[in-house]
C-alpha cells in the first residue's frame, strides 16, 4: 500500500503543484508532500517487520523526519495518529483500519493552531468519517478503502465551496488532491489492480553527509593520508530496544559520551525509538557493536576518508570538535547575496532553501545540532516552513525557539533586534515585535492566466505581491516594481531596500531606485544584490 501510494503521488506531484492558488512559480505542495511521503516509504522499505504496528510506526517516523512545508508536516501528523491507533496490534481488522484514519485526523487537527476548512484537513476528516460509518456496515477492508476514496473525491470537489479563493481561481485544494492520490494508491494495492511501476518503486536515499563533507573539506594540512587521525566516516541508525543483541537501556548522555571517546565530528540525534549517529572514527566496527547493545542496526554507512583524500585536494585546518557557542541564529534563505546579508547581521548559519526548496524537519534539526549552541533561534522566513521549524524545535533536546518571520525582509528586520546578551525568550519577543515594522514586497513571474481579488493576471506578467497579496500585474518588470513601490510607500515610510535576484541586474535595480528617489525625495533608497531565485526583487519598506 505504501509503495503504490508513493508511486502515485510521485507521478502526480507536478499536477498537485499546478493547483497552487497564486500563479507564482513556487507552487510546491506536490513536491513537499512527495518528498515527505517518500521519506516515510523509504523507512518502510528498510523494515523487515511483519507487524502492522511497527510498519505504521516506521511510516510515521520516516514522514516526521522528512516532513517539508506545511502540507508535509500535516501529512506526517495524519500518519502519526494513524500509527497511534495501531499500537500493540500485529494485524488489523476493518473496524480498526477505519478508526486509524479517524485518529490520524484528530492528531493532525491538534497540530494546526488555526485549522482552515477547504484544505487537506477537510478531505482527511470527511473521508475518515465516511470510512468509520462504512465500518459499521461491513468488515471488508477493501470496501472501507473504496468508501474513503469516494468520500475523499466528493470532499475535494467541494473545497472551492469552502475557500473562496479556490473558487475564484477555479482549482481544488492542492494538499487535499495530494492526499487523495495516496488513498487511491492504497486502494489500488488492496484490490490488486495492476499498477505501472518503475524498476524500483521506492528508491533508497543516498545520504548527503553534509557534516562529513564540511569536516573533510576543512581537514587541514592533510598533505598525506597520515594526517587524517580518524579515517572512517561512519553512520548508523539504531532501532532502540529491538533485536537479540540488546543488553543496555539507552541513555543519550551515556551513549554520546562513549562515542565521543572513539572519534570526532560526532553527531547524535535520538528520540524514543531511533538514534542516528555520525562519527569519524578509526574503528567503525566498534561503533556498530556499541550501537547493537541498544537495538538493531537498520542503516549503516561507512566511507574511507583516506581513499577520498587521494581523490580530493584538501585545504584548511585540522578538524577539531567545535566549541559550544552561547548563541546561534539559523536562517532559511536562498541566494548568495541574501546569505551574505543575514551573515552581516549576525546570523551564524544558513539553511539553503525557501520557496520551492522547503527544508525538512530533519534538515533543520541537523542545522541545530551543527550550530552547537546553548541557545538557538530559527528564522524560517517563509510561512510554509513554520511547522517544520516548530517540529524541529520541539524534537530537539537543545534550547530552541522559532521567530515566525514570513519573508526574507521580516527575517532581516528581526535581526536588528537580536542581541547575544539577552535571554532566549527576551530575544524572541523583541525579534517578533520587529516583524510588523516592515512591509514586504516581492516581484515574480506569473505562470498562468487568472484573476485574483480584482487583479487580472496574464502568463509571464511580472506580479507585485505585498505581504502575501497580489496587487500588481504588468508585462514590464521595471514598471511592476515601481507600481508595487507606490502601493507600499505611505507618509510614515523612511527607508526602502531593493534586493535584486539572479534574473536581473544591478543596473536595472539602480535605475529603478533613481527614478523612485526623484518621485519620493524624502525617502532613502538602498540597493542590494540578493542573487535569489524565484523572485526578481525583494522589497522592504520601513
Amino acid at each position: 500500500m505504501v509503495e503504490v501510494a508513493q508511486e502515485r503521488l510521485s507521478e502526480h506531484a507536478e499536477y498537485v503543484n499546478s493547483l497552487n492558488v497564486f500563479p507564482v512559480p513556487d507552487g510546491d505542495t506536490g513536491t513537499n508532500m512527495n518528498l515527505s511521503f517518500t521519506s516515510g516509504a523509504e523507512r518502510v522499505s528498510y523494515s523487515e517487520t511483519d507487524r502492522v504496528d511497527q510498519m505504521s510506526k516506521d511510516l510515521a517516523k520516516g514522514l516526521l523526519m522528512g516532513a517539508r512545508g506545511n502540507s508535509g508536516v500535516i501529512l506526517s501528523q495524519l500518519f502519526r495518529g494513524f500509527s497511534k491507533a495501531m499500537e500493540d496490534r500485529e494485524v488489523l481488522n476493518a473496524q480498526e483500519f477505519a478508526q486509524a484514519f479517524s485518529q490520524g485526523v484528530e492528531t493532525a487537527y491538534k497540530a494546526v493552531m488555526k485549522p482552515v476548512e477547504g484544505t487537506i484537513l477537510t478531505v482527511a476528516r470527511e473521508s475518515a468519517a465516511a470510512g468509520v460509518e462504512a465500518a459499521n456496515e461491513t468488515d471488508d477492508i477493501i470496501d472501507i478503502m473504496k468508501t474513503v476514496v469516494d468520500a475523499g473525491k466528493v470532499s475535494l470537489d467541494n473545497t472551492p465551496n469552502l475557500l473562496a479563493v479556490l473558487k475564484e481561481v477555479g482549482v481544488v485544494d492542492s494538499g487535499g488532491q495530494g492526499l487523495l492520490y495516496i488513498y487511491q494508491g492504497f486502494l489500488e494495492s488492496l484490490t490488486g489492480e495492476k499498477v505501472a511501476m518503475s524498476t524500483s518503486t521506492v528508491k533508497k536515499a543516498e545520504v548527503t553527509d553534509i557534516a562529513h563533507q564540511e569536516n573533510f573539506s576543512n581537514i587541514a594540512h592533510a598533505v598525506s593520508n597520515e594526517d587524517i587521525k580518524f579515517g572512517y566516516c561512519t553512520e548508523i541508525m539504531v532501532n532502540l530496544g529491538e533485536g537479540e543483541t540488546v543488553t543496555d537501556t539507552f541513555d543519550y548522555d551515556t551513549f554520546r559520551n562513549h562515542l565521543n571517546e572513539v572519534g570526532d565530528s560526532l553527531l547524535v540525534v535520538a528520540d524514543d525509538e531511533i538514534v542516528k549517529v555520525h562519527v569519524h572514527t578509526e574503528y567503525p566496527g566498534e561503533v556498530m557493536n556499541y550501537g547493537q547493545k541498544f537495538g538493531s542496526l537498520i542503516k549503516i554507512k561507512v566511507d574511507n576518508m583516506r581513499m577520498q583524500h587521494d581523490e580530493v585536494s584538501v585545504k584548511g585546518a585540522t578538524s577539531q570538535p567545535a566549541e559550544v557557542k552561547p548563541y546561534a541564529v539559523i536562517a532559511v534563505a536562498a541566494g548568495e547575496g541574501v546569505h551574505n546579508l543575514f551573515k552581516s547581521l549576525g546570523v551564524s548559519s544558513i539553511i539553503n532553501g525557501g520557496q520551492t526548496m522547503n527544508p525538512s524537519t530533519e534538515d533543520i534539526m541537523k542545522a541545530i545540532d551543527e550550530a552547537n549552541a546553548e541557545k538557538t533561534i530559527i528564522l524560517p522566513n517563509n510561512k510554509n516552513i513554520f511547522m517544520a521549524a516548530d517540529q524541529a524545535a520541539a524534537v530537539s533536546d537543545k534550547d530552541v525557539v522559532v521567530v515566525p518571520s514570513k519573508t526574507i525582509l521580516q527575517g532581516l528586520a528581526a535581526m536588528l533586534a537580536f542581541t547575544d546578551q539577552a535571554e532566549l525568550e527576551d530575544n524572541k519577543t523583541a525579534m517578533t515585535a520587529e516583524l510588523d515594522n516592515v512591509k514586504s514586497g516581492q516581484i515574480t513571474t506569473a505562470v498562468r492566466d487568472t484573476a485574483i481579488e480584482g487583479v487580472s493576471i496574464h502568463k509571464d506578467d511580472f506580479m507585485g505581491i505585498i505581504d502575501g497579496k497580489i496587487v500588481v500585474s504588468n508585462p514590464d518588470r521595471s514598471s511592476a516594481v515601481e507600481e508595487t513601490l507606490r502601493a507600499m510607500i505611505d507618509e510614515d515610510s523612511e527607508i526602502v531596500t531593493l534586493i535584486y535576484g539572479e534574473d536581473t541586474t544591478a543596473e536595472e535595480c539602480e535605475a529603478i531606485a533613481e527614478a523612485m528617489e526623484a518621485e519620493f525625495e524624502d525617502i532613502e533608497f538602498e540597493v542590494q544584490a540578493g542573487n535569489q531565485p524565484v523572485y526578481s526583487y525583494l522589497i522592504s519598506v520601513e
